[in-house]
Formats: C-alpha cells, sequence, structure tokens
C-alpha cells in the first residue's frame, strides 16, 4: 500500500502575522472575543485538559477515546508542537468521568474537528500564559524569550526556567479565552508528520493494553446467559443446581436477566453452560422474512430535508430512475466485548471500550438507583469497534453481577455468539431515486427518498438502551428511537447530494419500530445514501453517453470536490490502459456529511463469466480532509474504511428466520480475509491552515458506490442490493438474459 501527500498552502495571513517565531502573543495581546473552538466552548476550564506536574511530566487530558484511530497520537502532536514540549513528556488521560473533558461520543468522524481544535487552542493558550510567567520571573519581555521542551529562555541573557518550576504542580484557576493563535505551519515540528502511535508499541509486544487483558487483584469472572431471540421472556431456569457447582460464587436473576459468577473463567462458562441449557423461554415470532418490504410497509415520519424548485425552463427530455438497498450488517468485532466492574459499596469503578464512557457511565448509575458520580468510568481500548457494538452491554452485565458481589471487581467476556447475535446492527436501508434530463442527460429535477430504523440508540444516559436495562423485574423502557441531529445527519447522513441540481427533493421516511435491534454503524446512513446516488450517477452518466468522471465534474461547483474526483481517476488510469476481459473499473465520491473529507475512490475488479465470483483486483482513492496532522494516521483510517466497506459489500448480511437471528458466527456471518484485501493506493491532498474535517468514515459510500460501478463496467449488469454475492450477480445475469422466442 503507498501514499502520496500534495499540499495545497493556504494563506495564513493575519495568523502568521499574530505569532511570529520568536513566541507567540503575550497575554495582552488578544482577538476579538467570541465562541471557543470545539469541545473547549463546552469544557472551557485549561484545568480539564492540561496539567504541568513538577516532576516535568505533561498531562494532557481528553474525553475522546482511541479506537484504533489513532487520535491520541494526533492530539499529542498537536499539544507538544503548540506546548513546545518533546512527545515523550506527554501523558494521556483518556475517557476517565472523573479526570477527562466531557466530549461526547467519539464517533461521527469529530475528534479532530471537535477536540483537535480543543487541544490546538488550550495549548496555544497555556504555552502564552507560561510565557508571560516566565517573562515576569526573569524580568524580561515575552518577545525574548524562546522554548525548548518546556525550558524558556532569554534569548540575549541566557537566563532560563523551566514550565515545572514555574507551575510545580499547580492548576491553572482560569478559563481559556480563545484568543491566543496557534503556530503557524512553519513553526512546527509534529504536525503533518507521520509519528507512530503512541498506543501501538504496548499492543504489538503483547503488553496488557485492552481491557479483555485486565486483571485485577481478586478477579472474579461473570456470564450472562442470554435469550435466544430479541424480546423473548425467562420462564424458568435450574438457579439451585448451578449455585452449588464448584468455584460459583452467585447467580443472579433479575426479571429476564440471568447470570452467574465464579472464582475462575472456565467455572463461570461451564455454570453459565448448564444454566442456559435449564433455561425455559416464551418466544415470539417477530422478525420480517423481507426487511425492505417490511420497511416499506411501515408507518413513517416524513421529513423533507432539502426542496428547492427549478427556475422555468425547457422541459425534461427523460426521467430515470431506480431502487438500491443495504441489508442489516454486524460490526463483526474480532474480538468479542468485555467489561471489568468492582462496587465496593459506595463507588462503582466500571472499565469497558464504550464510545460514550461518559453517557454509558450515566446511564448504569441510573440502572443501579446511583447518583451519576458514584459510577467511575474508565475507558479501556477494545478488540473492535466501529460503532455502537455491544461494549455498552457488557459494561451493564458487569455492573450488575458486581453489585453482587460487592467488594471483588467481576469481569463479564462476551462469548462469539453473544457478540454476534445481540450488538445492535446496521439498519436495512431502501432508497428511491429519479432524475429528469435534459436533452444532453444533464440533470434537472433530482428527486431522493429513504426509508430506514433508526442509526442512534446509543445508552445516552438511558438505560432502557442496554440490553440489561430492559430485563430487568422492573425493566426501563427503551426511549422511542429518533432520527438524531440536523439533516444529512443519521439514517439521512449524505442523502442531500453535493451536487448542484437545479432542482432537488429529498424525504427521509423515518421507521421507529425496530424488529432488530439497530443503532449506530460506521458511517450511519451515509453507506446506502452514497452507494445509491452514485451507482445513479454513474447509470446517468452511461444514460448520457458521457465518461462517468466527466458526468460528475459537470455537475459539481465546490473546487475540492473536483480535486479529489480527478485524483482518483488519475491514480485509477482510464483509457490509456486498458483492462483485460472481464474486468472493469468504477469510480465513487462523496463529502462525509457535506461538511467533512472529500474522498474519491476507485476501484478494479474481476468478475469470473462462469461462478459469478467477484475480485477487487486493485484500488485507488484521493482524499482532502483539511490540515494533516498525522499523515500515516489518516492513510490508516481510509484504508481501513475501504476495506472494511468491501467486506459488507462483498460478504456481510445478518440472516434470520422469524424468530433468531441466524448469524451466529464467522461461518454463518463471513467477512473479508487478509488473501482478498486488494492493494491500495491513497493519496493525500494536505491544506495547511484549513480546519480539520475529520475522516474515519469518508470512504464507506465511495467504496460501496465505486464497486458496483466497476462490475457494471465489468459485465453490464446493474447491482442494486448489496452485497455483491456471486449468487446475487448470477441472479442478476439471469433477469438479464433474453427469453427464448
Amino acid at each position: 500500500m503507498s501514499t502520496r501527500i500534495e499540499r495545497r498552502a493556504v494563506l495564513q495571513g493575519a495568523l502568521v502575522l499574530a505569532f511570529s517565531l520568536a513566541g507567540p502573543p503575550g497575554l495582552g495581546a488578544q482577538t476579538a472575543p467570541g465562541k471557543l473552538p470545539g469541545d473547549l466552548q463546552r469544557n472551557p476550564q485549561l484545568d480539564a485538559w492540561l496539567r504541568i506536574g513538577a516532576d516535568g511530566a505533561v498531562t494532557l487530558k481528553t474525553g475522546k477515546v482511541e479506537l484504533g484511530q489513532g487520535i491520541l497520537t494526533a492530539f499529542a502532536q498537536l499539544c507538544a508542537d503548540e506546548l513546545d514540549v518533546e512527545l515523550s513528556r506527554l501523558v494521556i488521560v483518556s475517557g476517565d468521568t472523573r479526570h477527562s473533558p466531557r466530549q461526547g461520543a467519539t464517533a461521527g468522524s469529530m475528534s479532530m474537528p471537535e477536540g483537535g481544535v480543543a487541544v490546538r487552542a488550550a495549548a496555544a493558550e497555556a504555552r502564552s500564559l507560561l510565557l508571560a510567567m516566565a517573562g515576569e520571573r526573569l524580568g524580561v519581555p515575552v518577545s525574548r524569550l524562546t522554548v525548548q521542551d518546556g525550558t524558556v529562555t532569554d534569548s540575549t541573557g541566557g537566563k532560563s526556567i523551566t514550565y515545572w518550576r514555574l507551575m510545580g504542580g499547580r492548576t491553572w484557576n482560569r478559563k481559556a479565552t480563545g484568543t491566543v493563535a496557534p503556530k503557524p505551519a512553519s513553526a512546527r515540528r509534529y504536525i503533518g508528520q507521520p509519528i507512530a502511535r503512541v498506543d501501538l508499541p504496548g499492543k504489538l509486544t503483547g503488553e496488557p493494553s485492552f481491557v479483555q487483558d485486565l486483571r485485577p487483584d481478586q478477579l472474579a469472572h461473570g456470564r450472562v446467559v442470554r435469550a435466544p431471540s430479541q424480546g423473548a421472556t425467562l420462564l424458568e431456569a435450574d438457579v439451585a443446581s448451578v449455585r452449588d457447582m464448584p468455584g460459583v460464587l452467585g447467580v443472579v436473576r433479575d426479571g429476564d436477566f440471568l447470570g452467574v459468577i465464579a472464582e475462575k473463567e472456565w467455572q463461570a462458562h461451564k455454570a453459565a453452560t448448564r444454566l442456559a441449557a435449564s433455561a425455559r423461554w416464551r418466544e415470539h415470532a417477530r422478525l420480517p422474512e423481507d426487511p425492505y418490504a417490511w420497511l416499506l410497509g411501515q408507518k413513517t415520519q416524513d421529513t423533507v430535508i432539502d426542496h428547492a424548485e427549478r427556475p422555468e425552463g425547457p422541459a425534461p427530455a427523460r426521467t430515470l430512475e431506480a431502487s438500491y438497498r443495504r441489508p442489516y450488517v454486524m460490526h463483526g468485532s474480532i474480538g468479542p466485548s468485555c467489561a471489568v466492574a468492582h462496587w465496593d459499596g459506595d463507588v462503582l469503578t466500571l472499565h469497558c471500550h464504550s464510545q460514550t464512557i461518559f453517557e454509558t457511565s450515566a446511564a448504569i448509575a441510573k440502572m443501579l438507583g446511583l447518583p451519576a458520580e458514584k459510577v467511575w468510568g474508565r475507558h479501556l481500548s477494545g478488540s473492535g469497534c466501529y460503532g455502537h457494538n455491544g461494549a455498552d452491554d457488557a459494561a451493564a452485565d458487569a455492573a450488575l453481577l458486581a453489585r453482587a458481589l460487592p467488594g471483588r471487581p467481576v469481569r463479564v467476556q462476551w462469548s462469539r455468539q453473544d457478540e454476534h447475535m445481540c450488538e445492535p446492527y446496521g439498519p436495512a436501508m431502501v432508497t428511491k431515486v429519479r432524475a429528469s434530463v435534459d436533452a444532453a442527460g444533464h440533470v434537472l429535477d433530482w428527486t431522493y427518498e429513504l426509508w430506514s430504523t433508526s442509526h442512534g440508540t446509543r445508552p445516552g444516559g438511558e438505560p432502557g438502551n442496554l440490553l440489561a436495562g430492559r430485563s430487568l423485574a422492573k425493566p426501563f423502557p427503551q426511549p422511542t428511537p429518533r432520527n438524531g441531529g440536523p439533516p444529512n445527519y443519521a439514517a439521512d447522513r449524505n442523502a442531500i447530494p453535493l451536487y448542484a441540481f437545479p432542482g432537488r427533493r429529498v424525504t427521509t421516511h423515518f421507521v421507529t419500530e425496530m424488529p432488530v435491534r439497530t443503532s449506530s454503524h460506521r458511517s450511519l446512513g451515509a453507506l446506502a445514501n452514497v452507494f445509491s446516488i452514485e451507482s445513479f450517477m454513474d447509470e446517468l452518466a452511461h444514460a448520457a453517453g458521457v465518461a462517468p468522471l466527466d458526468y460528475r465534474l459537470h455537475h459539481l461547483e465546490d473546487p475540492r470536490a473536483k480535486d479529489v474526483l480527478r485524483k482518483a481517476a488519475e491514480l485509477l488510469g482510464g483509457s490509456a490502459r486498458p483492462l483485460p476481459p472481464h474486468h472493469g473499473r468504477g469510480l465513487g465520491f462523496a463529502r462525509y456529511k457535506n461538511l467533512a473529507s472529500y474522498c474519491a475512490v476507485g476501484l478494479e475488479v474481476f468478475v469470473e463469466p462462469t461462478t459469478h465470483a467477484l475480485r477487487v483486483t486493485r484500488a485507488v482513492l484521493a482524499a482532502d480532509a483539511g490540515e494533516i496532522v498525522n499523515p500515516d494516521g489518516l492513510t490508516n483510517q481510509l484504508e481501513g474504511g475501504l476495506i472494511q466497506t468491501l467486506s459488507w459489500c462483498l460478504k456481510e448480511e445478518v440472516r434470520h428466520d422469524a424468530r433468531r437471528i441466524l448469524s451466529r458466527d464467522w461461518s454463518s456471518y463471513p467477512v473479508l480475509t487478509f488473501s482478498e484485501v486488494p492493494p491500495v493506493e491513497v493519496a493525500l491532498i494536505d491544506r495547511p491552515g484549513e480546519p480539520f474535517l475529520g475522516a474515519g468514515e469518508a470512504t464507506q459510500g465511495p467504496t460501496a458506490a465505486a464497486l458496483a460501478n466497476a462490475v457494471f463496467d465489468a459485465t453490464g449488469l446493474r447491482a442494486r442490493e448489496l452485497p455483491l454475492t456471486p449468487q446475487r450477480l448470477a441472479a442478476l445475469r439471469e433477469a438479464a438474459r433474453p427469453l427464448n422466442p
């Protein structure tokens, strides 16, 4: 895999003038007051972000958490550059409800746009304060001071003092003003460099790094017996016989919640297995045979999220339309969810790998009837995330079992079957798109509709959003699901096209019922919406007899969007490099959420003509994420999103019958293997001085569309339903075969 970086310089003007290489502006240098940047607005106290210890350690605190996206490394780069300290001097406290600023979910590709700007601003302001203090202590003007690794030196007199002598572990005891400009690009050391991730050494050398590795003293092990299907009611279980098994410390039943605690993990497993074998459940046939027909038949909350009437002009020459489908998809975390909880009779300490450690801790406190401050949530990495998976539910399981065994930590480890059957899935979706075009095939009127259940049932402080919370004898009701956020945000993420169509109407049909538990899955509705829009743009281009790249460029006004499309097309190649038979190329493009990263993906595929086996032979992508802090981290995120999406679009689909989920393991829910991963070439367009855009979910939609478009190029078949399995392609071929006379 290779990476290219193109730097598109942006004039920084007054920013460079306000912050010369001699040092930042002093306390008297104020810019116009305004809203603090990003998460600093919600957490304005400098003490929430930074601590300068007397021992020379600089502690950076953040509520955003490491999910494998490299965010703590990027934050460290920003902090070290703005403070002028070595990276090795930083100690990072992340996702700790007692010690970190409350920054909400680590999700939506918002860590850099919200958290990165806050870290940068806080560190810049802290440096300005420290230089003012140093100037006063040394008796020299701030303009004569330089800093190297926290040592402030008078550039003419040679006198110096360190940050740690100035602060000595004291608190800042003041709010950020947001008036200190960050350093210009020319004065940065770490930003823009491929710094190795700070969390990787321990993970690569086998040190305990994940919550699954946590083994505190006196650890007990818990297991929860799962209902065989969603909504099942527990009628009875042989609790008495299990209590007498070797090592068993307790059996907990509360309504439909059933769990065991034992001294050793295998003892807990054996006890839970016996308990499960004795349990009788009342099940209900509640799963739809056809999820797409079910969606289209439900009562919906309809919202027109974009509408523009086309000015009068020529009547359309023709109208084209199509419908697209995306199935229920799992997160499919390689390591099943896990949590460790410890109840000391007063405070519950909770270690888990949730993306929403503050909100999950609040939901668990409410479930246990505790004040919020009595649950101390501490994030530890888990082996797999990609959205709202089972991490929060495992934490609730551990909390309930720990409450039954005061004084000892209890570890709950989910099984592979637990993870596959109980995690919240990415929702199935149906979309319909219609375009009226002029005589040249250009779009005059664009109509787009989508049908979806909720993409957002995270705990959010509500125990009814936890499996355990709504399983108790006195259950917490699940809040009515909603399509959270502004338009273009959840189910309708990227449903508003970036193209400049004269007439537009985009409608969200939101379904509040959920026969299958669904929630946030990487990119939310953007996967289905971009797959639909970009597939249809390809159809329109071919109908017009125009190259797909040229057709897109004609309908785009944003120059940055055009840049990534041209770059991806350049990497992919075209008529200058003909492909063999049964091979094809395809493009897909989007600006994630219409406000985050720009990304264009190009794929080459081979479709075996007899078996219809589909293989991706090559992948390229071009991305513009604004200013790049760590090109290595950005590349990893983009590559990872592309590869994961290929897995979704080639193989993944949750199977079920009328009662139960049938996708229980890797054989019944296959994912992409290493041998099936194509070479990936990445081109990054760096724009120093531009805002961070966030890129963790930018490749999902474009990859899905590029795949379908490449299949059409190879076969002439239009695939409008995911995943593109050999069976589905064979059915398309059969449907396209002319009837015998």
